[in-house]
């Protein structure tokens, strides 16, 4: 099959094909888990001229060393608990969930974690592993990088893991002739929970960020007596998060007539907050504030099938009626989508969209 033979589908036919090809991934995966399960008991790889499993996997079956790690982890832990195999065949469990869960799982609880992580994300389930079993609060500590100029490889600001922590579970190396192993990826910003409500946060920043820093740890010394690192960021963006909300959603403690509005946009005018001009696109603070309440800060946009849009980033406040169609500002013709349904409704309602972007901005219709 190539792609352009898949024009001809409609969108229905399209997306009924993908679910069911999902499906046939999920079986194929847990058959090729089952079989490598049996490969492994029966060290078959060995007459294959191979070493280990892994190798086997890496270099007959011609799969990535992460994928080699994960299906390999998979199969041996579908061999101490069964359930596993029948739980990555229905899709309710990912290879990343068994990868995460695999080191906690017993005899005695290994079914109610399944059942636990069922249909769950690989952050939900980094998080109900935080829950399992809880680690340490990762040491404060701020370090420079060897070298003169900063990469985007390592972070000049950490918050370092616990000792003995790792980044990530990293695939087994694969020693070649020479006995060396792969190199590690370089470490990205990540956030880890390491317990409930407890995260482990690591990024890299410049020498500006880290003198900001300094000054704000001085500044707060009446408030934070030691400078904790943590403490420090998080009333940073307490701040933060305020004033953005108040700059894009009119968000405020007590609204005020006559309050500042967002840069570049005109003050509140006095006639009813839920309206305006009928030949202006502005959208009243009040009219912002009550959309982004009713919304919970969300994309509003829901499927035919009931499914809801969970982004909360990138959002943008959308006629639904367009203003083109002599759509007003009033609160019940205002919501919030992200930037990707606001564009997608607007072709649907106005065609295809192929003008230039800075013409027809997003949250404009």
């Amino acid at each position: 099959m190539d792609i352009q033979s898949l024009t001809a589908l409609s969108d229905a036919d399209i997306l009924t094909q993908a679910k069911r090809l999902a499906d046939n991934e999920r079986q194929a995966t847990a058959a090729l888990i089952a079989h490598l399960a049996e490969i492994d008991t029966r060290r078959l790889y060995l007459g294959e001229g191979c070493s280990s499993l892994f190798t086997y996997c890496v270099r007959v079956l011609h799969l990535s060393e992460p994928a080699a790690y994960n299906r390999i982890q998979a199969a041996r832990t579908a061999q101490r608990f069964p359930a596993v195999l029948l739980n990555l065949e229905q899709g309710t469990l990912h290879l990343a969930a068994v990868r995460l869960l695999a080191p906690l799982l017993t005899a005695d609880n290994h079914r109610e974690v399944l059942a636990a992580a069922a249909h769950k994300s690989k952050r939900e389930v980094e998080e109900l592993v935080a829950c399992l079993c809880p680690q340490p609060d990762a040491p404060e500590q701020v370090r420079k990088l060897p070298g003169g100029k900063p990469t985007p490889a390592r972070g000049l600001f950490e918050q370092m893991a616990s000792p003995g922590e790792p980044e990530a579970v990293p695939p087994p190396p694969v020693r070649g002739t020479g006995g060396t192993a792969h190199a590690a990826e370089p470490a990205r910003a990540v956030v880890v929970p390491l317990a409930p409500e407890r995260y482990k946060v690591q990024f890299t920043a410049g020498a500006a960020t880290r003198e900001k820093l300094r000054r704000a740890q001085e500044l707060l010394r009446h408030r934070v007596p030691d400078g904790d690192v943590a403490q420090v960021i998080d009333l940073a963006l307490d701040l933060l998060v305020r004033d953005l909300e108040r700059q894009k959603f009119a968000s405020m403690q007590r609204p005020q007539r006559g309050a500042c509005e967002t840069p570049g946009t005109r003050p509140e005018s006095p006639v009813t907050p839920a309206r305006s001009q009928p030949a202006s696109r502005y959208i009243p603070a009040a009219v912002r504030r009550a959309v982004w309440e009713r919304d919970q800060g969300c994309c509003a946009f829901v499927s035919p099938g009931g499914e809801r849009c969970t982004e909360k980033g990138g959002l943008e406040f959308d006629h639904i009626r367009p203003h083109a169609d002599g759509g007003g500002a009033a609160v019940e013709n205002v919501r919030l989508l992200c930037r990707q349904h606001n564009r997608h409704e607007a072709q649907q309602f106005f065609g295809i969209w192929r003008a230039d972007p800075m013409q027809h901005p997003a949250g404009c219709h």
